[in-house]
C-alpha cells in the first residue's frame, strides 16, 4: 500500500516518538548500572541539597558577622569556623557553592545551545552560512578568553553576574560546534533527512526537529562536562578578582581569601577547597557515565 506524503510524515513522526522513550530507558539503565555514574549523581545531588537547604538549618547568614568570634576554629556555634571579620565560614561556603553551581549550570547550558545552533546551521546550510559561522568560531578560538574576561571584569559588578555567565559561555562552545558541524554534514545525507527535504519541510524546521535531536547524546554529554569547565573557569577568574564581585561570593573568592590564612587557620581554606574538588569530580563522573551510556558499544553491566 502506498502512503501519501502526509501519511508518511505522520508515520515518521510517530515512529520517532515511539523510539524516544525506549532509548531513554536504555540510556538510563546503562547509566544507573554504572557505579561511578551513580556515585557521581548521588554526590552531586548531595552538593545541591547542601548548598540550597543548608542555609535553612544554620543560624548564620553569609552577610552576618560575629564580633565575639574572630578567626575561631570550627565549633558548635560556627561549624566551619570564622574568618578574621567574624563571618561564618559555613554560611559563606554554602553561598559560594550556590553561586558557582548556578554559574556552572547556566554557562554550560548556554554554551551547549550555542554550539548546537552554530554547528547545525553551519553543517546543514554550508555556503556563506558556514563561512560566516566558521569565521566567528575561529576568531573566538584564537582570542585569549581569560584576558578578555579580565578586561571586562568591571562590568561584572554586584547584581551583574548574569552578564558574567553569558560572557563565560561565549568562550566554551567553539570546539563542540566544530564537532556538531562535521556530524551534521554526514547526518544531512541520511534517508530521513532527505525524505523530509523532499516533502517540502522548511530547512530551519529540519534542523530543529531532526538534526539537533539526533545529536542529543553528544550535546547532553558536552553540557555535563561543560559544567565542571565553567565552575573551574569561574573559580580561576574569581580567585584573581575578575569574576564574581563583592559583596557576593563564590568558590573562587573564598579560596582567594582563605589562601592568605591557610597556614595558621586552615579551616578558612580547606573546607571550600575540598567541596570544590568533590563537586567537580562528581560532575566529571556523571559526564563519563553519560558518555558510556549513550555509546552503543559500551558494556558496563556485569
Amino acid at each position: 500500500m502506498t502512503l501519501s506524503q502526509e501519511e508518511l510524515a505522520e508515520e515518521l513522526s510517530d515512529g520517532g516518538a515511539a523510539r524516544v522513550p525506549s532509548r531513554l530507558r536504555v540510556v538510563a539503565g546503562r547509566f544507573f548500572r554504572s557505579r561511578q555514574g551513580v556515585a557521581g549523581f548521588a554526590v552531586l545531588a548531595a552538593m545541591f541539597l547542601l548548598a540550597f537547604a543548608g542555609p535553612l538549618v544554620s543560624r548564620w547568614s553569609y552577610t552576618d558577622k560575629d564580633f565575639t568570634a574572630f578567626l575561631r576554629p570550627p565549633s558548635a556555634e560556627h561549624w566551619f569556623g570564622t574568618l578574621q571579620t567574624g563571618a561564618d565560614v559555613f554560611a559563606l561556603t554554602l553561598r559560594g557553592m550556590q553561586k558557582s553551581l548556578v554559574v556552572g549550570l547556566l554557562a554550560a547550558l548556554v554554551s551547549t545551545a550555542l554550539a548546537a545552533l552554530a554547528g547545525a546551521f553551519a553543517g546543514y546550510f554550508l555556503g556563506w552560512t558556514d563561512r560566516v559561522l566558521s569565521w566567528v568560531t575561529d576568531l573566538l578560538l584564537v582570542l585569549p578568553a581569560f584576558l578578555v574576561l579580565a578586561i571586562m571584569s568591571p562590568l561584572f559588578g554586584a547584581g551583574q553576574w548574569v552578564l558574567f555567565v553569558v560572557m563565560l559561555a561565549l568562550f566554551l562552545w567553539m570546539v563542540t560546534s566544530k564537532v556538531v558541524r562535521g556530524m551534521t554534514i554526514s547526518l544531512k545525507e541520511r534517508e530521513f533527512i532527505q525524505a523530509a527535504r523532499y516533502m517540502g519541510v522548511p530547512p530551519v524546521r529540519i534542523v530543529f526537529r531532526h538534526v539537533i535531536p539526533n545529536l542529543s547524546s553528544l550535546l547532553i554529554v558536552d553540557a555535563t562536562l561543560n559544567v565542571s569547565a565553567a565552575i573551574l573557569t569561574e573559580t580561576s577568574l574569581s580567585y584573581f578578582g575578575f569574576g564574581i564581585q563583592p559583596p557576593d561570593v563564590s568558590f573562587g573568592t573564598l579560596i582567594a581569601d582563605g589562601s592568605r590564612t591557610a597556614m595558621y587557620a586552615p579551616w578558612t581554606f580547606w573546607f571550600v577547597a575540598g567541596l570544590l574538588v568533590v563537586t567537580v569530580l562528581a560532575v566529571n563522573l556523571v559526564g563519563d557515565a553519560l558518555r558510556d551510556a549513550f555509546d552503543p558499544a559500551a558494556r558496563r553491566a556485569r
